[in-house]
Order: C-alpha cells, then structure tokens, then sequence
C-alpha cells in the first residue's frame, strides 16, 4: 500500500485518496508551485484549497505546469462564508473553476455552518453536482446538529466531513458519527500545527519504529480510517509526512495516542466564524 493506491470509497461511489496535501495559508506562486510539484512527485494526489484561502488560481496554474491527466488529480475547494447563499454559490463556484482552471473539482465542500444560508447553500452544491461542476459535495467544520438538521430537508447528504482531528482533539465521537452515516471524516490541522509533536508518548513510539513523532501521529490517523491532508512548504517534510505505510501502529500504541485527548482546538478559526454561528 502507498499514498496513490490507498483510497476511500466514498458513499456516492468516488474514490478518494486517504491522504491528501493541504494548501492553507500557502501564498505565492512560486511557493505554490514549488509545494505541489514536490508533493506530486512524492506521491500525493489529492490537492487541498479553498476560496477562504485566496490561493485558487496560485494553485491552479501549479496543477496545470504539471502537465498530467486530469483524471490524476484530486481536488478540492470550499465555499467560503461570504460566498454562501444558493445564486453566491454557485457564482462564486463558477468562479473558482476559472481560477483552478478546471471543468470541475473532485470535491466541493462548505467551509463553516451559517444559519443564515444553510439549506440553500446545500442545494446550491447539489445542483452544481447535477449539472458535473463537482464529481462529489460535502462538508467542513459540521457537528453533529448540523448533520442532523441537514438531514430533515437535503435530498442528498454530504459523502465528507472536514474537521480539525488530532491526538489532542480526536472528535471521537463525531468520527463515530460520521462513520454510522457512510461520511468519510477528514482531518484538517492533523498534526496539530505541531503543538503535540514534543509529546514524549510520540517521541517514544516513534522511537521504536525509527520515525518521527509526525509519522507517528499519520500513522494514527491512517490506521483510524481517518482521511488527513497535511501541509508543508519544505520538500524534506513533504516527503516525510507521505512515508507512512512502511510501518504499523500496535493497538496498545493506538490508544495511548488516542489517550492524549485533551479537546485543545488549534488556530482562530473558530472564533472567527462565532457571528455565523450565534444561533446554533
């Protein structure tokens, strides 16, 4: 098994690398381009952006100097906040194919829950499925009640949801969730942002199976059915954040990682989207 043969099936029928590559907060062309030729060349498939991250057609120019099948690729954006609303968008979908240069994207997703727009912006994505503008839709950042009153009015519901999982923010439950609901749950921040990487439970397992604490903690997420899109400008770490299937986690490694829980959320995003959220 490696990085281009490992896929998930998700419950509309497309497969979907395990492993994907996160493009968040990668700015510049020539950083873009740079990060995705090098985590091509090292096997990832699967591409990950979003119109919040203002890298659409950085990462799309990247994608077209490979110079590779389209049928090769995985990739992925996100409505943003702004852009949600059934006409903003599928306008503002529109517009992230030009700027990815794409007739479509193997995965459409909205980015955070707003009250404001939530079954119109759902419906909007049905639509732009129906009509081959993405080849599958899903979800970031939904909890459980989001799920669930999703499913009292969408005639379809989401084949993914992306959240933040980590060791320190496992989100058991919601995966368990998910999982009963045929939702492939993916990891955004699956390391961290590296705030667990000096854990010496890590260190050890890592240690003994003569990888780094990040591998370990890949491993983790691999070996939980997890899908995980991890990120890095530098070649070295690239590479090393995909050599993960050389090696296996024991189940008494397994739960000592999933036993350093401790619901530490990363970043701001959270706070950022408080005033969408108010209601819920």
């Amino acid at each position: 098994m490696n990085s281009k043969t490992n896929l998930l099936t998700l419950a509309d029928g497309q497969q979907m690398p395990q492993e994907g590559f996160g493009l968040y907060k990668v700015t510049g062309q020539q950083t873009i381009s740079a990060a995705v030729a090098s985590a091509y060349q090292a096997g990832y498939r699967l591409f990950d952006t979003a119109q919040l991250y203002q890298n659409e057609a950085e990462v799309g120019q990247a994608l077209a100097d490979l110079y590779v099948p389209r049928e090769e690729l995985f990739v992925t954006t996100k409505v943003a906040e702004e852009n949600q609303g059934y006409q903003r968008t599928i306008a503002s979908v529109k517009d992230s194919l030009h700027k990815l240069q794409l007739d479509y994207v193997n995965l459409l997703m909205i980015h955070w829950p707003i009250e404001r727009a939530f079954f119109d912006s759902w419906q909007a994505l049905i639509d732009l499925k129906k009509a081959g503008l993405t080849k599958s839709i899903g979800v970031s950042n939904f909890q459980m009640i989001h799920l669930q009153y999703l499913a009292t009015q969408a005639s379809e519901l989401p084949v993914v949801n992306q959240i933040e999982r980590h060791p320190r923010l496992n989100q058991a439950p919601l995966v368990k969730f998910d999982c009963e609901h045929g939702i492939v749950t993916q990891a955004w921040s699956p390391l961290g942002r590296g705030t667990i990487l000096s854990n010496p439970v890590l260190r050890q397992i890592g240690d003994h199976h003569h990888k780094s604490p990040a591998q370990v903690v890949l491993r983790w997420h691999l070996q939980s059915g997890v899908a995980f899109i991890p990120k890095s400008v530098h070649q070295a770490r690239i590479e090393q954040n995909i050599d993960i299937y050389d090696f296996e986690l024991t189940a008494d490694e397994m739960a000592k990682i999933d036993a350093l829980n401790d619901f530490h959320r990363t970043g701001k995003e959270p706070a950022l989207v408080y005033e969408y959220n108010k209601k819920w």
